[in-house]
């Protein structure tokens, strides 16, 4: 009897660590970064390639390196994926990439006034499918000559 309930009491403390552990990934997603070129331009790249790290996006940052960015992976390509600024404190530029090039850019998209609510926040959303997306500082754009049609090397990632 004692070696049943020991075996149970053991399978137990096994089921919560995974559930613990699984639970802490799943809350803390780990960030890959890599390097990708947008004309002559290099970007450094926090990766959000899950449906967790694209939820969080840059939400929460209170700055953004000048040549760095995330860049949103999608699980296909030619979408239209909406995009809105909850809980961002700086403002971007927004960079569609469709067929390895630059297809649309919003630029200077500002932050949500401090407790609007989820209804009331702004859908930026691309023209046509796209297949990635890159957030960028606001400004950034203008300042390293990135206009539509630039092209987009992301044999990096």
């Amino acid at each position: 009897m004692k070696q049943i309930f020991l075996l149970l009491a053991g399978a137990a403390v096994f089921i919560i660590a995974v559930g613990l552990m699984s639970q802490k990934l799943s809350v803390s997603p780990a960030r890959t970064s890599k390097t990708i070129s947008v004309g002559n331009t290099k970007i450094s790249v926090e990766l959000a390639n899950s449906d967790a790290l694209r939820r969080k996006g840059l939400s929460g940052r209170s700055d953004l390196k000048a040549s760095s960015g995330m860049l949103f992976v999608f699980n296909q390509k030619g979408i239209k994926p909406p995009f809105w600024m909850k809980d961002m404190l700086i403002a971007l530029d927004i960079i569609w990439i469709k067929n390895s090039e630059v297809f649309q850019i919003d630029k200077n998209v500002q932050p949500p006034k401090a407790g609007t609510a989820d209804k009331d926040l702004t859908l930026i959303v691309p023209k046509d499918p796209i297949d990635y997306v890159l957030e960028v500082n606001a400004g950034f754009s203008d300042k390293n000559g990135i206009v539509e049609g630039t092209p987009v090397d992301l044999s990096g990632i």
